[in-house]
């Protein structure tokens, strides 16, 4: 699918940059790429020409370079014949031909390597002779065209001088590369290619997979403006000490704090879970013994779970993370008292979904299912 946009984004064709995309974003083989490309239809109609070039370039570079020293090599023989054998005194076959000359040692000096420069140059030279002695027997079946071919034995000659020119070629093209300071393509892509892998392996070192548990009191605002200002500071100080308690008891520490709302992470999901529930549970306590204000504290929470970035494995330092947004989206759309699990969070649990309750809730387009105390009661009127 990939493939099949980018070529109806470039017309029908789709070069070396387009095919390796496509192997990166994929992560498949590029010699697969190449294959797959080359089995999809056509989806517009296009010049012999627009064909001949997707086909080309559908080719791995190796192949390109042979395919090319062929075209040259036939070029090549057909006016060195013409010029030859019909005695050309203007010099325009000769002339032409030693542009395609010039243009099969180009092709050899782009080679991805040595080995495949020679191999051209010695290709195209091989191909040039026989297709001399093709076009001179061709034009010697014409009765007033006079005709000789070059001797059979000199095939032996310049096949070898072929491949020294492709190395020769090449061997010039690098060296001026090397003076200008400038790098192979190939060899330059895949040198950034290395670091980028590098980078990405440098900043993945810094990926831990936590779950993030927020809390927040339900309606603070109302219970801090009709309680008593030193009420307040007192149960408010004990509910975080209350809140970090719990976490420090299950593996867990307090990430941040905003307000009222308190978010813990840990390290796996289970210990988690089991925070929250102990919060929940722990409230009736805490309720009881430690809050000075008129009325209960009641919660609710989220829980969610994913991977962060966390430089120096340091998780506080992680303060835009998606994971902890999640979790407090889930904890606002919570029933009050009770806990929201995300669905993948829940995947991580003994029991998966099925253990944790039978209410489900979605925010944010995550699903989430909720954990409801045995011994609390729900609120007359729910709040969302």
């Amino acid at each position: 699918m990939l493939a099949r946009r980018i070529r109806q984004s470039t017309g029908g064709e789709l070069d070396d940059s387009a095919i390796l995309a496509v192997a990166e974003a994929t992560g498949a083989p590029v010699g697969y790429v190449r294959l797959a490309v080359r089995s999809l239809p056509e989806e517009r109609t296009g010049t012999p020409l627009d064909k001949a070039r997707s086909a080309f370039f559908a080719f791995d570079t190796t192949t390109r370079r042979y395919a090319m020293a062929g075209v040259l090599a036939t070029f090549i023989g057909l006016l060195l014949t013409l010029a030859h054998s019909l005695g050309d005194v203007s010099g325009f076959s000769g002339t032409l031909a030693i542009i395609g000359i010039v243009g099969a040692a180009w092709n050899c000096a782009v080679a991805r390597n040595a080995r495949t420069a020679a191999a051209a140059g010695a290709f195209a030279a091989g191909l040039a002779f026989l297709m001399m002695t093709l076009f001179t027997f061709l034009l010697g079946m014409l009765p007033a065209v006079p005709s000789s071919g070059p001797i059979p034995g000199f095939i032996l000659l310049f096949i070898p001088a072929g491949a020294l020119v492709g190395l020769g070629a090449y061997g010039v093209v690098s060296w001026v590369r090397s003076k200008l300071g400038l790098k192979d393509p190939a060899k330059e892509r895949h040198e950034l290619l290395g670091q980028l892998l590098e980078i990405q392996d440098r900043l993945r070192s810094d990926e831990k997979f936590v779950t993030f548990l927020s809390t927040d009191i339900v309606g603070s605002t109302r219970i801090k403006a009709e309680s008593d200002p030193l009420s307040v500071e007192f149960t408010f100080n004990e509910y975080h000490k209350f809140v970090e308690a719990v976490a420090y008891k299950h593996g867990g520490r307090v990430h941040s704090t905003a307000g009222d709302g308190v978010t813990v992470v840990f390290d796996e999901p289970k210990r988690a879970y089991a925070a929250g529930r102990a919060l929940m549970a722990g409230l009736f306590e805490f309720n009881a013994f430690r809050n000075r204000l008129t009325k209960p504290i009641e919660l609710r929470a989220g829980l969610h779970t994913g991977s962060v970035l966390a430089p120096g494995q340091d998780i506080k330092s992680v303060n835009f993370a998606h994971v902890i947004d999640i979790a407090a989206h889930l904890q606002k759309a919570c029933p009050i008292g009770c806990l929201a699990v995300s669905d993948t969070t829940a995947f991580y649990l003994p029991g998966g979904k099925d253990s944790v309750g039978t209410e489900f809730i979605e925010a944010q387009d995550v699903k989430g299912v909720v954990w409801r105390p045995k011994s609390h009661v729900p609120p007359s009127a729910a709040v969302t």
